[in-house]
């Protein structure tokens, strides 16, 4: 089994919690023999945004014409990520909720796989087709609000959007999430929060 754990922030693991959670998850993976663990972190891969440059790109590769330096940065990019969820069959994602959302880094890698006739097509009624339903994705992550609650679920738009642009538009099937909230909203809880939360993740990562 191939496992692609994407490390979705560069705050070191003794500050923030998704990261501690995405350590202690490839570290309990690792331990099973059979998984074959690799890693992406989408904060020290040279990820350039997506936007005209790349489109520009793409009408110069057409053309047969030069292409910038900036442009091939950002098809190699894109084709490495590619790359990466085409070998994976499971993809773990650890990341955080940062203003509402999810990191910009992180969006970037999501934006170089979200494209048609990878990730997804449209059949000749125009209605979208999943091309990845065989693959499995795990979602981990931490942030220090309550946002569980039927009263601020609306305001999380980083598990919410995972979870609809990974098993909504690709098809992958969702195996496995833990969410670590609440941490600093209950700073007197928060050791048993985070603890009681790496253990999922621990769990988790041995039942692959």
């Amino acid at each position: 089994m191939n496992v692609l754990v994407v490390k979705g922030n560069n705050r070191p693991a003794e500050e923030a919690i998704s990261t501690k959670m995405f350590e202690t998850f490839v570290a309990a993976a690792k331990e099973n023999t059979a998984v074959n663990v690799t890693t992406y972190n989408v904060f020290s891969e040279d990820m350039p945004y997506l936007g005209q440059d790349l489109f520009g790109a793409y009408g110069k590769m057409a053309a047969g014409e030069e292409l910038t330096d900036i442009e091939n940065r950002l098809l190699a990019a894109k084709q490495k990520a590619m790359d990466a969820v085409t070998a994976a069959d499971v993809i773990v994602f650890a990341f955080p909720l940062w203003n509402l959302t999810i990191p910009a880094k992180l969006q970037t890698f999501i934006d170089y796989i979200f494209a048609a006739g990878f990730a997804f097509k449209y059949d000749e009624t125009g209605t979208m087709v999943a091309l990845m339903p065989e693959k499995k994705v795990i979602l981990l992550n931490a942030r220090g609000g309550y946002y569980s609650t039927p009263e601020m679920s609306a305001m999380d738009m980083g598990v919410n959007y995972m979870r609809n642009v990974f098993a909504g538009v690709f098809g992958m099937e969702i195996i496995g999430e833990v969410i670590i909230e609440g941490h600093a909203a209950a700073p007197d809880q928060a050791a048993t929060i985070i603890e009681e939360g790496l253990a999922k993740v621990t769990e988790l990562a041995k039942s692959l």
